[in-house]
């Protein structure tokens, strides 16, 4: 089976290298704006809704009255215009599903960190990148690339780094087949409980951060706006914030691919996490869980695997009783299931985590005996 899979590593472009790594992105940053504003004239002025293509003929025209478009690789600029008509797409097929969607609007300095090489205008070869109108850049390898580079993208980050991320075709092998089942409750106070009694401990990466974070902020907010010790600050608070993140996601990795290890048969809950967020007394409690990011990474591992994976409607998951199936509400501050019909006892992610194992084995198609789940 042949997937696509990203690798990411670090940039140590020299000083030169860094000012032409900016420069192109600065030029595709205009000129994803300037598109973007010929597309809302042709429309509100002529009434005609310019496609893709007819922006990429205008490119020419637009090189002669900026020169400084000829120092950014041909296929870079032609990849500027296709974002924006993929942004002009998801706009309109949100509208259609009656949805209320944000126009493409205008990227500021901030608002535009990454440029890609689609195609041509790269190479990599013994840990250099050789990138056309930059030259040739050291990365720091961590790990071998597999598969067959088909892209390159160049990403700034907030804290003022540069990475690469190359999209490879990669020929995956699925791993051998065994009839393990698990059943999946992620929670606040344990990440995950599985239905097999398997703990999974909540890091709480932001929560450790917190006092470091809050002490780099205060500091940053005490600065002058547009001074370089604002800037200087700006760029520690934001590797806080890097630091933080690359914690959850390793986590998430090395969580998921444990799981995807052991079980074949991989069953979840199918959370609305963007509902959750609002308005909610644990908002931040259910952002440092990352919760969406480990079902992310837990799927598509699963599929590069070969595992099944069933998402359960969570409605009645901890309010079911495992046992007899008798169904009783309960306060978020109650932590044991004690059921009032079989007398079944045990911890309420416990008794969550065999519910949605039956139903996500049901919804998969999977007979297995109640007696191996438990």
């Amino acid at each position: 089976m042949i997937v696509r899979k990203s690798f990411q590593f670090s940039l140590r472009p020299t000083k030169k290298q860094a000012r032409a790594l900016q420069l192109q992105l600065d030029e595709c940053r205009w000129l994803y704006n300037e598109l973007l504003s010929q597309r809302k004239l042709a429309y509100e002025e002529l009434e005609i809704s310019l496609s893709k293509y007819q922006q990429n003929m205008f490119l020419p025209i637009l090189k002669e009255e900026r020169p400084t478009l000829n120092q950014v690789h041909s296929q870079v600029l032609q990849n500027v215009v296709d974002r924006l008509d993929k942004g002009f797409q998801a706009f309109f097929r949100r509208c259609k599903k009656g949805e209320n969607p944000g126009f493409p609007r205008f990227r500021g300095a901030h608002r535009y960190n990454s440029f890609c090489y689609p195609q041509s205008g790269f190479t990599f070869v013994d840990g250099e990148l050789k990138l056309s109108r930059v030259g040739c850049i050291r990365v720091k390898m961590h790990r071998s690339i597999e598969g067959i580079i088909k892209t390159c993208t160049i990403r700034k980050k907030a804290s003022g780094s540069w990475i690469v991320l190359f999209s490879c075709e990669v020929n995956i092998e699925p791993q051998p087949v065994n009839h393990e089942s698990v059943g999946i409750d992620v929670g606040l106070e344990n990440f995950a409980t599985f239905s097999d009694g398997q703990v999974i401990e909540n890091p709480r990466f932001f929560k450790k951060g917190e006092k470091k974070l809050a002490k780099a902020q205060r500091k940053l907010s005490k600065l002058e706006k547009g001074t370089k010790e604002r800037k200087r600050q700006g760029k520690v608070v934001s590797k806080i914030h890097e630091k933080i993140g690359n914690q959850r996601k390793d986590f998430c990795h090395k969580e998921s691919k444990k799981i995807i290890n052991r079980y074949q048969y991989i069953c979840v809950e199918d959370l609305n996490i963007k509902k959750m967020l609002e308005g909610s007394f644990f908002a931040k409690s259910i952002a440092d869980a990352s919760w969406n990011q480990f079902l992310q990474i837990l799927s598509y591992k699963a599929v590069e695997a070969g595992r099944k994976i069933g998402f359960v409607d969570p409605a009645y998951t901890t309010q079911e009783c495992c046992n007899c199936g008798h169904r009783e509400k309960k306060d978020l501050s109650e932590r044991n299931h004690i059921c009032n019909h079989c007398g079944y006892k045990a911890s309420r992610d416990f008794n969550a985590a065999q519910n949605i194992l039956a139903l996500g084995l049901d919804g998969l198609g999977v007979v297995i005996p109640r007696s191996l789940r438990l």
